[in-house]
C-alpha cells in the first residue's frame, strides 16, 4: 500500500490543485483578453483530463487494498471510516462529471459560462482531499465513537471528520498539493526557458504556475511549524523520532541531519537548546523522549523518520528562497530574475516539492508506528495474515511502472503537438465567438 500511495499521491496533488491553475489561466485570459493565457488554459485542461483518468485508476486500487491488506482495521473501525470515504466518493464523482463538462464545453459554451463549469472541479478536489485526510488524521488522533465489547456502537460524524489532528493535517496536505502542482508545472516552462525558448508563452506559463505556489510556501511553513508543535503534544514519541530525542529532558538540542545508530548520532549538526525553543518558545522547555514508552511502542528506523523530516523542512525553505528571489527582482525591476541559477532552481522546484511531500508522508505514517490507529490498534493487528503479499507487490510495481511511463509518454506527445502548432494559436473557440465569426464570414 505504501508503494501504491507513494505513486497515487502525486496524481492526487495534481487532481486537487491543477484545476485551480487551469482556471487561473483562463481567468487571466478572459479578464485581460490574453490569448496566451487562454491557450495555456486549454492545453493544460487536456493534460488535466489525462491525469484525472490515471488518478482514478490508482485511487481505485487503494480502495481495494484497504479491504485486502487491512482486514483487521476495516473489520473493527470500518463503521467509523466509512463516512469520510463515502463523502470523498461523492466529491470524486462531482469532480469527474464537471471535468467532462469543462473539457467538452470549450467549443460549446461562452467564455465566463465555461469558466464557471470548472469551479466545481477545483472545489470538489479540495473537499475530497479533506475527506481523505480526515481518515488519516483520525488514525493519528482517534475519537468521535463509542466502542463496547470490541464493536462500534455509535459514531459522531462531526467529531470523526474534524478530529483533533484535522485542523493542521488538512491545510498542510492541501497546501502541499498546490505547491507540488504549481512548482511542477512551472518547472516544465523553466526547463523550456533554459533551452532557449524565451518567449511570452513560456514566461506566462511559468508565472501563472510559479506565483501561487511561491505565495503559499510561507503559509505552508507556518502550518508545518504549528503541526510539529501539535505532534509534540499529541504524539510525543513520533516527535521524539523526528528530532532524535532519546530521553525526556530540558534544553534539548536540534539535530540537522545525522544518522542514529547504536545509541549515537553520526554526522549530524547539533544546535544546543534549539529543539526546546521550537517546541516551548524557550530553551528550558521540556521535550518528551522515546524513553517514555517501552521499546515495543517506539517507531522503527528512527533515522529514516528524522532525515525525511529534515529533507521536507529543508526543501520547503529552499522553495521559499526561490519565491523571495522572484519577489525581490519583481519589486526592483518589474521582471523575473534573469540569472541562470534562478531558472535552474525553477526547473527542479517541482521535483523538490514532490520529494518534500513524499518525505512528509513517510514521517506521518512511519512515525505513528507501531500503531495503525494511535493507541487503539497496532499495525500487526490490522494487517492481513494471508500470503501472496510479495507477489501482489511485484505486480503492482510492474503495472505502475507501465502506467507511469504511459502517462509521461502521453503528456510528452501532447507537448510535441503543441509545439508544432506554435506558441500562440488561434483564439480559444468559445461557442458565442464561433457564432459571431460564422456571421461575419471568414
Amino acid at each position: 500500500m505504501a508503494t501504491t500511495l507513494g505513486f497515487h499521491i502525486v496524481l492526487a496533488c495534481l487532481g486537487i490543485a491543477f484545476p485551480t491553475i487551469v482556471l487561473l489561466a483562463e481567468f487571466i485570459g478572459l479578464r485581460r483578453s490574453n490569448e496566451v493565457a487562454l491557450v495555456l488554459a486549454r492545453r493544460w485542461s487536456q493534460a488535466m483530463g489525462v491525469l484525472v483518468a490515471v488518478g482514478a485508476v490508482t485511487g481505485t486500487v487503494l480502495s481495494f487494498e484497504l479491504g485486502l491488506l487491512w482486514p483487521g482495521l476495516m473489520r473493527r473501525y470500518g463503521a467509523v471510516l466509512g463516512l469520510p470515504f463515502g463523502i470523498e466518493g461523492l466529491f470524486f464523482f462531482l469532480e469527474a462529471i464537471f471535468t467532462a463538462i469543462y473539457l467538452y464545453g470549450w467549443r460549446r459554451l461562452g467564455g465566463w459560462a465555461h469558466w464557471w463549469t470548472g469551479v466545481p472541479i477545483a472545489v470538489s478536489g479540495i473537499l475530497g482531499a479533506m475527506s481523505v485526510i480526515a481518515v488519516n488524521s483520525w488514525m493519528n488522533q482517534p475519537g468521535g465513537f463509542t466502542e463496547r465489547g470490541g464493536r462500534i456502537k455509535s459514531v459522531n460524524a462531526w467529531q470523526v471528520f474534524f478530529n483533533h489532528a484535522a485542523p493542521y493535517e488538512m491545510p498542510h496536505m492541501i497546501l502541499a498539493a498546490y505547491m507540488v502542482t504549481g512548482f511542477t508545472v512551472a518547472g516544465v516552462y523553466a526547463a523550456g526557458i533554459l533551452r532557449g525558448r524565451r518567449d511570452r508563452y513560456h514566461y506566462t506559463g511559468f508565472a501563472i504556475a510559479f506565483v501561487p505556489a511561491a505565495v503559499l510556501t510561507p503559509f505552508q511553513i507556518f502550518v508545518g511549524d504549528t503541526a510539529a508543535r501539535a505532534i509534540a503534544h499529541d504524539q510525543p514519541v513520533k516527535f521524539a523520532s523526528m528530532e532524535y530525542v532519546a530521553r525526556t529532558s530540558r534544553g534539548v538540542p536540534e539535530w540537522l541531519g545525522g544518522v542514529y545508530a547504536h545509541g549515537r548520532i553520526y554526522a549530524g549538526l547539533r544546535i544546543p537548546g534549539m529543539d526546546s525553543l521550537l517546541v516551548g518558545f524557550g530553551t528550558g522547555a521540556k521535550v518528551t523522549g522515546w524513553d517514555s514508552v517501552p521499546p515495543a511502542g517506539r517507531p522503527p528506523v528512527v533515522w529514516l523518520i528524522h532525515l525525511c523530516f529534515d529533507v521536507m523542512v529543508g526543501l520547503g525553505f529552499l522553495l521559499l528562497l526561490a519565491g523571495l528571489w522572484a519577489l525581490y527582482e519583481w519589486w526592483r525591476r518589474r521582471r523575473l530574475p534573469r540569472q541562470r541559477l534562478f531558472w535552474l532552481a525553477g526547473a527542479v522546484s517541482g521535483v523538490a516539492a514532490i520529494v518534500a511531500m513524499e518525505c512528509g508522508w513517510v514521517v506521518t505514517e512511519v512515525g505513528r508506528q507501531p500503531w495503525v490507529v494511535y493507541r487503539l490498534q497496532t499495525t500487526t493487528a490490522a494487517a492481513t495474515t494471508n500470503g501472496g503479499v510479495i507477489a501482489s507487490l511485484s505486480i503492482v510495481i510492474v503495472l505502475y511502472a507501465v502506467l507511469g511511463a504511459a502517462t509521461i509518454a502521453i503528456l510528452r506527445m501532447l507537448a510535441r503537438r503543441w509545439r508544432r502548432t506554435g506558441a500562440v494559436e488561434a483564439a480559444v473557440p468559445y461557442g458565442p465567438q464561433e457564432q459571431a465569426l460564422g456571421r461575419a464570414g471568414p
